[in-house]
Formats: C-alpha cells, structure tokens, sequence
C-alpha cells in the first residue's frame, strides 16, 4: 500500500535577478528559472521587477507594471513563454493548439448553392 502525500506549491517570498527569478516557497522548498522564461520581466527594469505582489493565496506572483503573473506550479512544470508573434522555427500552428479542433475532425463543406424562395 502506497500513500500520496499532495503537497501545495505556495509562495512565501520571491527575488528576481538579472539572471533568476526565484521562488521561495512556505514548505522551504526553492524554484529557480531563468529571467529569459518571462519575456516581460526580461524586459523590465530593476524597479518594475521588484514591484510584486503574492496573489492566490501565495499560489502565484504578480507584476503589475509588466502585467506578468508566474505561479509556482507553472515555475515547478512550465516552459519559457515564447513572445508574442514568435513560433517555432519552421511551425505555422497556433501557438494555442487548446483552442485548435482535434486533428482527425472533419468540417462540413460549404454548400455553394444558393437559397431561393419556395414558389407555390
């Protein structure tokens, strides 16, 4: 018999370097990703970076001068966010395939035929 024990990834205090953004979570456990994951607060200033606050209980980060939000789960199995207007090199998919219908759907084609009154 195995037990599972969930633990919740919550924000005590957070620090962002020119290289790190770094999450010190309430349970000691500490999350570093590089500044190059958030575009945002790559681009920001020291001041801007320094001004977050917790949101969600400690569940996430905000930024309110760059409106970035990071949350522990997403430092903990996230990917770097990708610029806006930037895609894989050679991919022409949306970035959000979420929003994409399955590969094997169908649509109806369109019917080219015109609509005309009934004539009695």
């Amino acid at each position: 018999m195995s037990t599972a024990v969930s633990v919740e990834s919550r924000i005590d205090h957070i620090e962002v370097t020119d290289e790190t953004i770094t999450a010190f979570l309430v349970d000691g456990r500490v999350i570093s990703v590089p500044l190059a994951w958030s575009w945002r607060l790559s681009d920001a200033t020291p001041a801007q970076r320094a001004n977050c606050r917790l949101i969600g209980d400690g569940h996430g980060v905000h930024w309110p001068d760059v409106d970035e939000d990071l949350s522990a789960d997403g430092m903990l199995n996230g990917v770097p966010a990708r610029r806006p207007g930037t895609a894989k090199k050679g991919s022409t998919a949306p970035a959000n395939r979420a929003l994409q219908p399955p590969s094997g759907a169908k649509r109806k084609p369109k019917s080219h035929k015109s609509s005309r009154a009934t004539r009695g």
